[in-house]
């Protein structure tokens, strides 16, 4: 069974928090990737940014919905989500814009852990740690080069 450690990309390609959103896509561009661990100075991964979130910046603003009730107005939708969305579509920095919530895997985690992980949660570029140190990338052409390569 074909394991993260045997189609990860070791050579990782990092961005900081400091990093701006044009640097990002010329680097995205350049190297031909979709998306790069984002970590700070101690080359702690702080979280992943991706092709998506600059495709986000540039997305109309979606309003939240609102009930009026006696003067009164209700959001249906969480004004604070509203909040964060703007500050991602105005961000200029990578910090800005990129995914906190980091969601990594080990250089054991098999090959059908690994698509399942991208597909439900859609997630496009997936660090590999070991001991909370990167090892290496997980990005979805390396699945998919390794489907073409098993068949």
């Amino acid at each position: 069974m074909l394991k993260a450690r045997d189609i990860m990309t070791c050579n990782v390609i990092t961005v900081t928090p400091h990093t701006t959103a044009r640097e990002l896509a010329t680097l995205l561009l350049d190297n031909k990737i979709s998306g790069a661990p984002v970590v700070d100075e101690a080359g702690k991964v702080l979280g992943v940014v991706t092709e998506s979130d600059l495709i986000f910046q540039n997305k109309k603003v979606h309003l939240p919905t609102a009930v009026a009730i006696l003067d009164a107005f209700f959001f249906l939708e969480s004004p604070t989500k509203m909040g964060e969305e703007l500050k991602k579509m105005a961000g200029a920095k990578v910090g800005d814009i990129c995914s906190q919530q980091l969601i990594s895997v080990s250089p054991e985690t098999e090959l059908e852990e690994l698509a399942t992980l991208m597909a439900e949660k859609k997630i496009h570029t997936l660090p590999v740690m070991d001991n909370d140190r990167l090892v290496g990338v997980i990005g979805k052409s390396d699945i998919i080069r390794t489907i073409a390569r098993r068949e």
